[in-house]
């Protein structure tokens, strides 16, 4: 075994979808990669200087520079398409024209719209009003699967078609971040996806994988500490 320190560094948690997939990524191209964690609620000044949003996660390529701005990407789309150059194989971007830029979209709709959703209207009014000792917002989590979600789930079952994958006919990029990003729901609720079964079967699939299972698992058992339990949605 190797004591070199690998060449890329992903700073951030878990508990962060947009990690879980730059992390994913990694991991489905045996990439060796360090999850370095940085508390984005009172990030250092190192942290601020390398990542302008204050968001992360944030890329470091040490082949490139060990410290300083030089050598970081910040943003989780900028971070996994410099993987997939650098480490080209397998592809997880699809080489057909039309569906690279159909991965693409899914992944910025997932990464924004999905995103957004399910982490302001069901993550945070459960797990923060938890870590803050308040009894999780329900009502706002509930409101928000009723009345917020159905239409973008209704978006990505159809997206599917007759294919297992959202972007050709293999695991792309697309198909990784719709899976972390309802992971985070997954951290806090149940999901159920009975009215979405093209949706649900291909998340069951990617869910399961190594590269998606273990890195939830981490944040799953870091959440657990402050909620046992996971609450019904309908």
């Amino acid at each position: 075994m190797s004591d070199t320190a690998p060449d890329l560094v992903i700073y951030g948690s878990p508990v962060s979808p947009f990690v879980r997939k730059a992390a994913a990524l990694c991991i489905e191209k045996d990439v060796p990669f360090e999850m370095e964690a940085v508390d984005v609620f009172n990030p250092p000044q190192w942290f601020r200087d390398i990542s302008p949003l204050k968001r992360i996660p944030v890329l470091r390529d040490r082949s490139i520079a060990a410290e300083g701005v030089a050598g970081t990407i910040a943003d989780s789309s900028a971070i996994c398409s410099y993987i997939e150059k650098k480490h080209p194989a397998p592809a997880l971007y699809p080489a057909e024209p039309f569906a690279h830029g159909r991965a693409l979209f899914i992944e910025e709709f997932a990464d924004s719209i999905l995103a957004a959703t399910a982490g302001l209207g069901i993550f945070r009014p459960i797990y923060f009003s938890a870590v803050q000792g308040k009894d999780p917002d329900l009502e706002t989590a509930r409101q928000t699967w009723a009345e917020k979600m159905p239409p973008l789930l209704t978006y990505l079952d159809t997206a599917l078609g007759d294919s297992e994958f959202f972007a050709g006919d293999a695991l792309s990029i697309a198909d990784i971040t719709v899976a972390a990003v309802l992971m985070q729901i997954a951290l806090v609720a149940e999901i159920p996806l009975g009215a979405y079964p093209k949706l649900a079967a291909n998340f069951d699939t990617v869910s399961g994988r190594p590269s998606i299972a273990g890195p939830f698992a981490k944040a799953n058992g870091f959440i657990r500490k402050a909620l046992p339990d996971l609450f019904d949605l309908t």
